[in-house]
């Protein structure tokens, strides 16, 4: 079975492929797990942020951004100190700062799916890439979202990590042409 060469190197990321990656997503609460995440994975790659998925979620609250903003400076001492997650204080208090800027994007648009699915016109891109090497890391669309969420406050959210994160949610179809996930996605209403 043909898939995507990027998901043949590690099972962690062979399993996210294969059952997560460009499924779009619609829910408010993962749609941000998946945002603090791909910040996260700055300058590392995915492979590690997998392997501290599980933690991730037991210590920051399984991503509730009302809970995340709330976060003290001794909440950020324990996170710092905690070799289950990504220790990088910039990183940790983007993911407090994302989560306000979070909140008052669902005050605005009533939901941040609203918001963040107008970028695509509420539908997915389906991109017909034959060879990994032809994906973009980054497009017009995900420059606009990057300069707009800045914008709203958002940190660790630049243009090549939005454009990670409208491929892991499914705003995009990434998957090349010859994978067998590529239709499944496709055909996902």
């Amino acid at each position: 079975m043909n898939k995507c060469i990027w998901a043949t190197k590690h099972k962690l990321e062979e399993q996210y492929h294969d059952t997560e990656w460009g499924i779009p997503i619609y829910d408010d609460r993962l749609l941000f797990e998946f945002l603090i995440l791909e910040g996260a994975q700055a300058g590392l790659s995915w492979t590690t942020v997998l392997v501290k998925r599980e933690h991730y979620r037991k210590v920051f609250d399984n991503f509730v951004a009302d809970k995340i903003a709330k976060y003290d400076q001794a909440k950020i001492d324990k996170l710092l100190s905690d070799p289950g997650i990504i220790r990088n204080k910039l990183k940790i208090n983007s993911a407090i700062t994302n989560a306000k800027a979070f909140l008052e994007i669902q005050k605005e648009y009533g939901s941040f799916s609203k918001f963040i699915w107008g970028f695509v016109n509420e539908k997915p891109i389906q991109n017909k890439w034959r060879n990994f090497e032809d994906i973009p890391t980054k497009t017009e669309i995900s420059d606009l979202m990057s300069k707009t969420l800045k914008k709203k406050g958002f940190k660790f959210i630049g243009t090549t990590i939005c454009y990670a994160f409208m491929q892991a949610v499914g705003m995009v179809n990434d998957h090349t042409i010859d994978c067998f996930r590529y239709n499944e996605i496709k055909n996902i209403k």
